[in-house]
């Protein structure tokens, strides 16, 4: 009678327990490099921030000695004569912001929704012709976006800027929430008209709900997007009153003795909000990412 040893698993060879070794260990000091490359500007502007003289020349210390808040205190104070005006600043980029993450959201949604649910003819026309957007450089759009604000008196508005931007950040967002859209089952709208929704509701009800984490994922986008924009915001809108915080910062290059420390306290600040936002919403931009990869 022959009793059947439990089976061992053979170790694995040493070539391949050091090419493991290896990939991980370079993994590893790969990962650091890029986080080291990506922290050393936002530790610079630290250290000129919260310099007393707000020096931009790098004195050898790690850290400044004595640390001063004056940059940071001097932004609600509104010390300098660059920082006269920025909140006001701010209020504009805030409203910039938010009308282009609102406005991508809801067209990109409304436009992926009737591609993908109502089953249009040539729904492909749809998709591919805002795509068409992104053949073209922005930069390159800067004069006839120009004009066309010129041409329809909204030159020196702020609409101005919101709907160029959300012309560039829609398309982004149709791709998107297309695709997502296609995950949820149709079978969904079906029943949901057997039981007598109407397209807008089962748009509101059903759509909307299910596809939650892409518009968080592309809502994000576009506000970013948005905040980080110079470009159209410098062209399009010249008047003092209606200055964002992007166009603010370029003020202090305008006099060779400018303090740096207000700038960099201002950009730190200025990155906050995208910031807030991301981790706010971090669990469903995740799943937003991941959904595709999941049902794909």
């Amino acid at each position: 009678m022959t009793v059947a040893l439990p089976s061992r698993r053979a170790p694995a060879p040493p070539r391949r327990r050091l090419r493991r070794l290896l990939v991980e260990g370079g993994s590893a000091v790969l990962g650091f490099l890029i986080a080291f490359w990506s922290l050393v500007p936002i530790y610079n502007m630290l250290l000129i921030a919260l310099a007393p003289e707000g020096n931009n020349e790098y004195a050898g210390k790690l850290w400044p000695d004595p640390i001063s808040l004056d940059s940071f205190i001097g932004l609600w104070t509104e010390a300098t004569d660059e920082l006269e005006n920025v909140w006001e600043e701010f209020g504009n980029s805030i409203v910039i912001g938010l009308s282009v993450m609102v406005l991508t959201v809801a067209i990109g949604s409304l436009a992926a929704f009737s591609v993908s649910r109502l089953r249009l003819a040539r729904e492909w026309t749809l998709s591919d012709a805002a795509l068409v957007t992104y053949i073209i450089p922005s930069s390159f759009l800067l004069v006839p976006f120009f004009r066309v604000m010129h041409e329809y008196g909204l030159s020196d508005n702020l609409l101005a800027v919101i709907l160029a931007e959300v012309a560039f950040a829609t398309p982004y967002a149709i791709l998107v929430l297309q695709h997502y859209g296609k995950l949820i089952p149709i079978e969904l709208d079906e029943a949901a008209r057997v039981d007598g929704a109407s397209a807008v509701q089962v748009y509101l009800r059903i759509y909307l709900p299910l596809i939650a984490p892409a518009l968080a994922a592309v809502g994000t986008y576009a506000l970013l997007f948005a905040w980080n924009d110079y470009l159209y915001q410098y062209l399009l809108l010249t008047s003092q009153r209606h200055t964002t915080v992007a166009v603010g910062l370029e003020q202090f290059f305008d006099d060779d003795d400018s303090p740096w420390n207000y700038m960099m306290a201002l950009a730190i600040v200025y990155s906050l909000p995208p910031i807030a936002m991301f981790y706010a919403l971090r669990r469903y931009i995740a799943a937003g990412l991941t959904l595709g990869a999941v049902k794909g």
